[in-house]
């Protein structure tokens, strides 16, 4: 009996032995902070209800890149006389666009078209207002090297950036090692940092995912108006950005100068025909058209109302509504709630 004792006595040991090692450790890890991972920022804002944004493989996103891209958008240096930058005629304050009827370049030069916004042209499969160019990238350098806006030669471009000893750091980070800074490259930078250009937090948006109070009773008439089927505004301005993206002419003039997408195409059915505007933020983006020779809202809505001037490439929808004055109105105050304050302001956008 005493044998047996014994030895249950000393297992009884190893055992009280084991567990009271196992509470100190238990003890000492509960103690020590855990290693907690960085929440990592998103790299940009989405909007409820847009689709994800797709970069090109060629020019993939990152943080450096969008930061470098926003630094280059504000920098006077990339034009030939280090006079105007992409923010110059794309003002945050005015939803990216510059208030003007046409642009003007370097010395003045005086462009012939309005100055479009940047907001949301992430999702744009052709851009300019002939559409031309089909990527964000051609689009910034044909604006850079265009000798009636920028007028940016690629070879001087190049040394000035090369020369700077902070874009050369910057570069660097955005693009990989023994990258030199360069226009191209500056380019790509710029578009990413514009396709994170996102506005979809207007009052519109509030009422559309379900607060009804974010409207008043004349927006909510405006915008049953604008979806209805006697006005047809919602057929060219459609989806989550307002545009089908597509080409139409809206019997601006009888004759155009300027003939849009037929510059582009050589096709006579696209003599007068331009890109559909995204109607976000329209408010903030007077003059209207494609030379903005359109001052207000009223101006444009007294416009479809009587059905446009005749052209022989005029869309078929458009003819005249017979609107009421109320109904103008109304529908005028719709086009304002789709004002998103929020841009205006986000300071990922500002220089």
């Amino acid at each position: 009996m005493k044998h047996l004792f014994s030895n249950s006595r000393i297992k009884f040991h190893t055992t009280s032995l084991f567990f009271v090692l196992f509470c100190c450790i238990s003890l000492i890890l509960c103690g020590c902070p855990a290693t907690v991972e960085p929440v990592k920022e998103p790299l940009y804002s989405l909007p409820k209800g847009f689709p994800e944004l797709i970069f090109p493989g060629d020019n993939p996103v990152n943080a450096e890149k969008i930061e470098l891209g926003r630094k280059l958008f504000y920098d006077t240096l990339l034009s030939s006389d280090k006079s105007i930058s992409c923010a110059s005629c794309h003002r945050q304050e005015l939803a990216f666009t510059d208030g003007k009827r046409v642009s003007r370049g370097v010395n003045g030069e005086l462009g012939n078209r309005n100055s479009p916004t940047i907001v949301n042209t992430g999702y744009a499969p052709h851009l300019f207002w002939d559409g031309r160019a089909t990527s964000i990238e051609e689009q910034a350098l044909a604006a850079a090297t265009n000798p009636a806006e920028m007028r940016a030669v690629e070879s001087v471009i190049d040394v000035r950036l090369q020369q700077d000893s902070a874009y050369s750091v910057d570069f660097t980070r955005a693009f990989g090692n023994s990258t030199k800074p360069g226009l191209l490259l500056a380019m790509k930078a710029i578009a990413t940092f514009v396709r994170t250009v996102l506005s979809g937090s207007s009052r519109y948006d509030e009422f559309n995912n379900g607060n009804i109070a974010a409207l008043n009773e004349s927006e909510i008439r405006g915008k049953d108006l604008f979806f209805s089927k006697r006005t047809q505004c919602s057929e060219c301005h459609s989806g989550f950005n307002f545009t089908d993206e597509e080409f139409h002419s809206t019997g601006q003039f009888t004759h155009y100068f300027d003939q849009g997408r037929y510059d582009h195409t050589k096709k006579h059915s696209d003599v007068g025909k331009f890109k559909t505007p995204s109607l976000r933020n329209i408010a903030l983006t007077a003059p209207y058209e494609h030379d903005g020779h359109v001052s207000t809202l009223e101006e444009v809505i007294e416009h479809y109302n009587v059905g446009g001037k005749d052209f022989i490439n005029k869309d078929s929808r458009i003819r005249p509504l017979s609107l009421t004055d109320s109904e103008k109105k109304d529908l005028i105050a719709f086009l304002n709630s789709l004002t998103d304050n929020s841009l205006l302001n986000n300071k990922r956008f500002a220089k």
